[in-house]
């Protein structure tokens, strides 16, 4: 009797002692699954380190970098990234875009220590923190925003569009190019005007007045054009072998490497050179 009575006596004290221990138990997984929970957000998110300057704005004048925490999703650009990170934590954040394909040119960033365009580098490709810069060897007008003037004006001088004096009798009649010289000249036409091998080439940065492998490049594209004619040719060989024209390139292959076209920049500023060593050959 005193037995069954002890027995009942401890029943509740047990039942409710399993209720606590149940309630530490589901307490401990809750948290598990809540740090679980942070870990996820967190491995989901970049770390972005980006160049901010302001030459307007008193406390902004003088360069630093700004870290911003973006969520990441598959296929995220580092365009995409600066994006978000504008449109939700800074709107002052500045930086040229366009396309968002890889044509405009108008994002070439120096990210990660290398020239890059922000709309064609994956974020996943990256090690963090992403370092993300304005294209060196250039005035910085504010935050990642470059001055281009120099650039495009160094473009301009190799006279960059078509010209000739060959034209086909019939105005109806087209002028005609060989398969043969299309496949040469193909690869210098998908130049975009981003300014990355420029901004990578270690002769640019030392001597304002060099033409640059863009410019170059440019100039081989309507030089080995064979629509233009020999005339034609010899004249922009005359401007690309001035002294600070081709002779100036030291074969570094830099502006090949960050070119994002993947345009043999080097190559094309080396058969310039034997062209114009040739057109300057005279056999008596």
């Amino acid at each position: 009797m005193s037995t069954q009575r002890q027995q009942s006596e401890t029943e509740p004290e047990s039942a409710e002692t399993t209720d606590e221990a149940r309630q530490r138990a589901d307490e401990r997984e809750r948290e598990r699954m809540e740090a679980e929970q942070r870990a996820a957000d967190e491995a989901e998110r970049y770390h972005l380190k980006v160049f901010r300057y302001d030459p307007e704005v008193e406390g902004k004048q003088e360069p630093r970098f700004d870290s911003f925490h973006v969520p990441y999703e598959q296929g995220m650009t580092v365009l995409d990234a600066l994006i978000y990170a504008r449109d939700e934590f800074d709107t002052s954040l500045t930086f040229r875009h366009s396309c968002r394909q890889a044509i405009c040119g108008s994002d070439a960033l120096f990210i990660n220590g290398s020239q890059r365009l922000g709309c064609q580098t994956q974020l996943s490709d990256l090690n963090q923190p992403v370092r993300i810069e304005p294209l060196p060897h250039q005035d910085v007008v504010k935050d990642l925003v470059v001055d281009m003037e120099h650039f495009y004006d160094q473009m301009e001088s190799v006279e960059p569009y078509f010209q000739t004096s060959d034209r086909p009798d019939d105005e109806l009649e087209e002028q005609r190019q060989s398969r043969e010289n299309r496949e040469k000249i193909k690869k210098s036409t998908r130049c975009i005007w981003c300014g990355a091998c420029m901004s990578s080439c270690n002769i640019a940065a030392g001597d304002n007045e060099y033409l640059g492998p863009a410019a170059i490049n440019k100039a081989y594209r309507f030089a080995m054009d064979e629509r233009e004619g020999e005339d034609m040719k010899q004249r922009r060989l005359e401007i690309i072998e001035q002294e600070h024209g081709v002779w100036r390139c030291q074969t570094q292959f830099s502006c090949t490497e960050v070119c994002p076209k993947d345009i043999p920049l080097t190559e094309h500023i080396q058969e310039l050179k034997r062209e114009a060593v040739k057109s300057n050959l005279k056999f008596w």
